[in-house]
C-alpha cells in the first residue's frame, strides 16, 4: 500500500515536473521567437526626443518657437523629485525595483481580463515598457507586442540607469493639448515651469498619460478632478506627501489655462513677424527643415525689439498714408453670413474664425470688427474684443470715412469684416475709424555696419496679411539706387569725384529698337562732375560713365559686392535695370560705409544646440572673423577696452569707399534726398526711381547703421507720375533713423590716412584755392601722392543726338568755354549740337 502511495504521487510529481518543465520550455521559445528580430534597444541610449527651437531677442526675450511636437527637452537631473513621484505613483509604484517588468501586475491584469470575458482589459505596463512601446514597438494592445515589451524592458533595464528611463518617458509622453513632454505640459496648462508646480499640479499633469482626451481640463474637469486626487493619494501612500501636505493639496480647485485660470504662455509672445519667419527660412536651408523644428536650437537673433517696431511703423504709416491717397475703399474683402448678425454669440465666433490680420499696430491696435447695420450718416460694428456696452460705442460716422469715394451704403453691407482703431485727440477718445490694409506694399531693412547685425526687417504691410518677405525674398529694379557702384568702379579705375563727364542725349541701337535714355528732369546739363551726377542723379552720365569704365567691371562690382551674383552685361543694368533684392542692397551699401571693409548681412548671433553647445557664431563664421587680441589678457587696465582685429576681406580701396560716401552725403544735403532726410548726423545715401515709378528706393547710412526701404505693387506697376525713392522712401528712412541715431549715436565718416583735399567747384569741377568759400565750393578727397589732373573730360564715345540746350545749376540757359580733346577752348550752348559736341571731340 505504501509502494503504492509513493508510486502515485511519483507519478504526480513527475507529471506536474513535466508540465512545469513543458510550460518553461513553451515561454521560452516564445521568448526566444519574439526576441530574435527585435529593435535594438541599444540606441536608446544616444536619444534625443524632438524638442522646440526657440528664438531670443538680444535682450534675452523669447519672441518666436518653431516645432512640430511642443516639446522642451529637459535632463532628468533638472526634472524636480516631486514631478517624477507623481508620474511613478500614477504609473508604476515599483518602478525603482523591479527589473523591467511586473509580474503581479501583469498577472492582476489576466485575472480581470479573464473573468470580464475580454471586456475588461486594462494596462498592466510599467514606465519601462511604454518607453519601449512609444520608441520601439506599435501602440497597439496585441499579446505579442506585450512580449515583445517585456524582453526589451529586460533588455534595457539591464543597458540604462533608471534616471535615463524616467528621462526617456517624462520627455517623450504625450500629455495632450499638443505638449510632448512635462516641460511643455506644465507651460500648456498652467504657463509655469516644472520647478514651480505645486503638487496637486504635478498630480493633475500626472493624470493624463492614462489618455489625455478622456481627461480634457474643461470638458472633463470632474473626471480629471477624481483622478488627480487619486494621484494624490497613492502620493502619500507612496511616502511622497505628509497627511498635512497632502490633505491641503487634495482640497485645492482644478486651475488651469484652458479654464481661464492662467493667462497662456502664447500671450506673452509677440506675434511671429518677418523677422524670425526669416531665420526659420535660413535655417531650415542651412539645417535642413526637420533638424530646425526638433532640434531643440536656441537661436540668439540680432533683433532689436524696439527698432523693429519703430521700423514696422514707419514703412506701415508710409504705405498707409500712401493708399488712402487714391481714396477708394477696399476693406478686406472677407464677410461673415448675415443670419449670424442677430446673436452676439453667433457673430463673434464667426469673426473668430475670419482669417484676416490681426498683428497691425500702427497708431494703436487695430481691431477686427464686422459692420452689423449700414446708414446714412454711421455704421454700426461689432468689434471683436470689445463688448457692446462698451463706452466708446460701436459706431463709425460718416466723418470718418470722407478720405474715399461714394456713400457708406455703396461701400458697405452689414456682414463685412473690417478693421477699426481707436481714434485719440491729445490722449482722449474722439472715435473708432475704418482702416485698410495697403494694396502697396514695400520691404525695409536696417543693420550695423561693421558687424552686418540686422537690428530690423519688415517684410510688408502685415506678416498675417502676406507672408512673403519683400525684403529678402522680392527681385526688384534697384533703379538710381544702383548707380553708385558704376561711380565705384570708375573711382578705382581712376576717376575722380571733380572728373567731368558730358551730359548730353544718348542714343543706342539695341535688338529691340534704337534707346534713348534721358534724364528724370527731361534736360541736359553738358559737361558736369562726377559729384553733380551722383547727387542730381543723372541717367546720361551714368550711361557714358559706364561706356567709359566698361560694363564687364561695373558688373564685376557689383558682383562682388553680393548685389548680383551674375550681372548682365548691357548698360540699361547701370541704370538698375537689373532685378535684386533689398537685403543684397542695404548689405553692400554697408561696405561703403564701413570704409570698404567685406560684411556680411545676418539676422543670427549665434545658435546653441539643445545642450547648450555653440554651433554656429556668426563672428566666427568665414569672412566675418573679428578677433579679441587681449580679452583674456588679466592686466588688461581698466579704463582701455579689449582690441577687435577684423580679419575680413577689404572690397574696395578706403579711399574710394571715403569718396563715394562723401558724394553720397551730398544726395542727402543738396540732392534728391535733400526734401526728406534730415538727420542730426552726418548721413549719406541714395535715391532710386524706376521707370514709370514702379519702384520707387532710398539707401542710406550713418557711420554706424545702414538702412533701406523700397516701396512697389507687388505686380509692378506705375505708383503714379509724382512718385519718387526720396518722396516716399525718404521719411520712412528718417522717421527710422532719428530713433536709431538717438539708440545708437553715430558721427563724422572715417577719413583715411592717404586723403589729401582739395577744393573744387561742384558745378565745374575746376580747382579752387585753399581759402574759397561758397555753395559752390566742395572739399573733395583726392589719393595721396598723386597729382590729380583737371579739366579732361569724358563722353563714353557716344554721339549727340541733336540739338539740346545745357542748364546751368540754377536752370538757366547759357553758353559754356569748354577744353576739346586738342587742347583747344570752344563755346558751347545755349544750343550745343552736332558741330560743337562730336563724339570725338570731349573726354
Amino acid at each position: 500500500m505504501t509502494r503504492f502511495i509513493f508510486s502515485f504521487f511519483g507519478a504526480i510529481f513527475s507529471v506536474i515536473t513535466m508540465g512545469l518543465f513543458m510550460v518553461a520550455l513553451t515561454i521560452g521559445a516564445v521568448f526566444w521567437m519574439y526576441g530574435r528580430d527585435l529593435p535594438s534597444h541599444e540606441s536608446l541610449a544616444q536619444y534625443t526626443p524632438p524638442t522646440i527651437s526657440r528664438i531670443y531677442s538680444t535682450e534675452g526675450q523669447v519672441i518666436d518657437e518653431f516645432a512640430k511636437e511642443r516639446r522642451l527637452f529637459t535632463p532628468a537631473d533638472q526634472i524636480p523629485d516631486l514631478v517624477k513621484q507623481a508620474f511613478i505613483s500614477a504609473e508604476d509604484k515599483n518602478f525603482y525595483v523591479h527589473q523591467g517588468y511586473d509580474p503581479r501586475g501583469i498577472a492582476a491584469a489576466v485575472v480581470d481580463a479573464v473573468r470580464s470575458r475580454g471586456r475588461d482589459v486594462r494596462g498592466a505596463s510599467t514606465i519601462t515598457q511604454q518607453v519601449m512601446k512609444n520608441f520601439l514597438l506599435s501602440g497597439d494592445r496585441q499579446a505579442e507586442r506585450k512580449i515583445k515589451e517585456i524582453i526589451l524592458a529586460a533588455r534595457v533595464e539591464g543597458a540604462l540607469s533608471k534616471e535615463k528611463i524616467l528621462e526617456l518617458y517624462l520627455n517623450e509622453i504625450f500629455l495632450g493639448q499638443n505638449a510632448y513632454g512635462v516641460t511643455a505640459a506644465a507651460q500648456v496648462y498652467f504657463n509655469k515651469s516644472l520647478g514651480e508646480l505645486a503638487p496637486h499640479e504635478a498630480a493633475f499633469l500626472a493624470s493624463l498619460p492614462k489618455a489625455p482626451s478622456d481627461y480634457h481640463p474643461v470638458r472633463q474637469k470632474d473626471r480629471l478632478l477624481q483622478r488627480r486626487d487619486f494621484v494624490l493619494k497613492e502620493m502619500f501612500e507612496n511616502g511622497y506627501l505628509s497627511r498635512a501636505v497632502y490633505e491641503a493639496e487634495v482640497a485645492q480647485p482644478l486651475r488651469s489655462v484652458q479654464n481661464g485660470d492662467f493667462d497662456p504662455y502664447q500671450k506673452a509672445l509677440p506675434p511671429r513677424d518677418y523677422f524670425t519667419d526669416e531665420i526659420r527660412r535660413q535655417l531650415s536651408r542651412d539645417f535642413g527643415e526637420e533638424q530646425f523644428f526638433s532640434g531643440g536650437y536656441s537661436v540668439r537673433a540680432t533683433l532689436d525689439p524696439d527698432m523693429q517696431t519703430v521700423a514696422a511703423q514707419s514703412l506701415q504709416r508710409a504705405l498707409e498714408d500712401f493708399d488712402r491717397g487714391f481714396g477708394r475703399w477696399r476693406g478686406t474683402g472677407k464677410t461673415i453670413p448675415l443670419d449670424t448678425l442677430a446673436s452676439e454669440a453667433a457673430w463673434r465666433g464667426a469673426l473668430a474664425e475670419t482669417r484676416v490680420a490681426r498683428d497691425i499696430d500702427l497708431d494703436s491696435h487695430w481691431h477686427v470688427a464686422v459692420v452689423r447695420a449700414v446708414r446714412e450718416n454711421e455704421l454700426e460694428i461689432g468689434i471683436e474684443d470689445i463688448a457692446l456696452d462698451d463706452p466708446r460705442g460701436t459706431s463709425v460716422p460718416r466723418a470718418d470715412t470722407s478720405w474715399f469715394k461714394g456713400s457708406l451704403t455703396e461701400n458697405f453691407e452689414p456682414g463685412d469684416v473690417v478693421h477699426v482703431r481707436e481714434y485719440t485727440e491729445g490722449g482722449q477718445f474722439v472715435r473708432w475709424t475704418l482702416r485698410q490694409v495697403p494694396r502697396v506694399q514695400g520691404g525695409f531693412m536696417a543693420m550695423d555696419v561693421n558687424t552686418g547685425r540686422v537690428i530690423a526687417m519688415q517684410g510688408g504691410f502685415s506678416y498675417q496679411d502676406s507672408v512673403f518677405n519683400r525684403a529678402t525674398q522680392a527681385l526688384r529694379q534697384p533703379g538710381s539706387s544702383f548707380k553708385p557702384f558704376v561711380y565705384a568702379a570708375a573711382l578705382d579705375s581712376g576717376y575722380s569725384p571733380a572728373t567731368i563727364v558730358v551730359d548730353a542725349p544718348i542714343e543706342i541701337d539695341t535688338p529691340q529698337g534704337v534707346w534713348r535714355p534721358k534724364n528724370a528732369s527731361n534736360k541736359f546739363y553738358g559737361p558736369t562732375p562726377l559729384r553733380t551726377g551722383v547727387e542730381q542723379s543723372r541717367n546720361l552720365m551714368t550711361i557714358r560713365l559706364a561706356q567709359e569704365v566698361g560694363m564687364d567691371i561695373v558688373a564685376s562690382y557689383a558682383e562682388k559686392f553680393g548685389v548680383y551674383d551674375n550681372m548682365g552685361r548691357v548698360l540699361a543694368n547701370a541704370l538698375g535695370s537689373d532685378e535684386t533684392t533689398l537685403y543684397q542692397m542695404v548689405a553692400a551699401y554697408a561696405m561703403f560705409a564701413n570704409g570698404g571693409e567685406r560684411v556680411e548681412p545676418t539676422l543670427i548671433d549665434r545658435v546653441q544646440d539643445r545642450y547648450g553647445n555653440t554651433i554656429y557664431s556668426h563672428d566666427a563664421a568665414a569672412g566675418n572673423r573679428r578677433v579679441c587680441v587681449d580679452c583674456a589678457d588679466p592686466l588688461l587696465p581698466a579704463d582701455r577696452s579689449p582690441r577687435i582685429v577684423n580679419e575680413r576681406e577689404r572690397v574696395m580701396n578706403a579711399v574710394t569707399a571715403y569718396q563715394l560716401t562723401s558724394m553720397l552725403q551730398g544726395v542727402v544735403e543738396r540732392g534728391t534726398a535733400a526734401r526728406t532726410v534730415n538727420l542730426p548726423v552726418p548721413t549719406a545715401g541714395k535715391t532710386g526711381t524706376t521707370n514709370d515709378s514702379k519702384d520707387v528706393w532710398f539707401v542710406g547710412f550713418t557711420s554706424n547703421i545702414v538702412a533701406g526701404c523700397y516701396i512697389g505693387f507687388d505686380t509692378p506697376s506705375s505708383l503714379g507720375s509724382g512718385a519718387s525713392g526720396g518722396g516716399l522712401c525718404g521719411p520712412v528712412f528718417q522717421r527710422f533713423m532719428e530713433e536709431a541715431v538717438a539708440k545708437y549715436g553715430g558721427g563724422a565718416f572715417k577719413v583715411p590716412e592717404a586723403c589729401q583735399f582739395i577744393n573744387i567747384d561742384r558745378f565745374t569741377g575746376a580747382r579752387l584755392s585753399d581759402g574759397a568759400s561758397g555753395d559752390n565750393v566742395v572739399a573733395e578727397c583726392f589719393r595721396e601722392g598723386e597729382e590729380p589732373i583737371f579739366g579732361i573730360q569724358f563722353d563714353g564715345g557716344f554721339a549727340m543726338t541733336g540739338n539740346f540746350d545745357i542748364i546751368r545749376p540754377d536752370g538757366t540757359t547759357e553758353a559754356r568755354q569748354v577744353t576739346t580733346s586738342t587742347g583747344r577752348t570752344g563755346v558751347v550752348g545755349p544750343k550745343a549740337g552736332f558741330g560743337s559736341l562730336s563724339s570725338g571731340g570731349l573726354y
